[in-house]
């Protein structure tokens, strides 16, 4: 038994929060506050690079501890499952934009900095619902977190808190998005790996086969190669009769056959019938 790193995009990101929690707090007093926080809409500066770095940077810095494990207690149970039906590269994408989309609304109408993961804890939030969604129809699950989660946000938002209830909205938005355009990745996958897969066993699906491939009518039954086109020779029969060129020779007659035998086939009582021409004969193999 080993620890296995199951989902490299959602591990990475916890660990690299960490850690800036842990150099902001240690060694590097004001890390957060210098580049991992997005400014608001007055201090913005157009023509500083770093303000432009800060908004993606901005959800990967958290006030303390406390802020962090709030946060990660949803992106740990959430995001392995999204990460393995989207694959690691579309989730990471996807919490790269939500991180995007939150600064930079941020930066140009509140008048408050913004740091955390909140808003991508609520696009997983949203996203999960869309796991098991056909194309034409809208989730139930999704209708019921909409009501819950964001109605509950937009109540809070009247309140003066220091939690920015926008950012929970812009990232549910996001979610809800990502659900809405993005196909599940990994399904299509496994059904791909699935159609490509050799058929293996009795009862195996030789549809799949290629026709003129030797070892395909090999190992095709005889209806699946005559679908395929293949030519079959049929087996000689057991009964039929030799070649005159490997025409057996005689065999000899049982002992109750021999003109010597014929006492002991008539004490007997039951005599023996010479086997027909070339009938019952084992055939060689040349």
């Amino acid at each position: 038994m080993r620890i296995k790193y199951n989902a490299p995009t959602t591990l990475t990101y916890a660990f690299l929060c960490s850690l800036v929690v842990f150099l902001d707090g240690s060694a590097l007093h004001g890390l957060t506050r210098a580049f991992f926080t997005v400014p608001d809409a007055v201090s913005f500066d157009l023509l500083n690079p770093l303000d432009y770095l800060r908004l993606f940077t901005h959800i990967a810095g958290h006030a303390d501890w406390n802020h962090l494990i709030n946060n990660f207690a949803y992106i740990l149970l959430l995001g392995p499952m999204l990460e393995e039906t989207y694959g690691s590269l579309t989730m990471a994408l996807m919490i790269v934009v939500t991180g995007f989309v939150t600064g930079v609304l941020n930066a140009c109408f509140f008048p408050h900095p913004l740091l955390g993961a909140s808003g991508v804890v609520f696009m997983m939030i949203l996203l999960a619902s869309f796991t098991n969604h056909g194309k034409d129809d809208v989730p139930l699950t999704f209708i019921l977190i909409v009501i819950l989660y964001l109605g509950k946000e937009i109540l809070n938002a009247f309140k003066g808190d220091d939690i920015s209830q926008f950012a929970h909205l812009a990232g549910g938005l996001c979610g809800s998005l990502f659900g809405f355009f993005q196909p599940p990745a990994r399904a299509s996958e496994r059904a791909k790996a699935a159609a490509k897969k050799p058929p293996v066993g009795p009862d195996a699906d030789y549809r799949t086969l290629r026709p003129g491939n030797a070892k395909t009518q090999s190992l095709a039954p005889p209806r699946a190669a005559e679908a395929n086109g293949a030519k079959i020779k049929a087996r000689p029969s057991v009964d039929a009769r030799p070649h005159p060129s490997r025409q057996p020779r005689s065999k000899a007659l049982p002992q109750d056959e021999t003109p010597q035998g014929k006492g002991k086939a008539s004490t007997a009582g039951t005599r023996k019938r010479a086997p027909k021409d070339g009938a019952n004969v084992a055939l060689k193999k040349g």
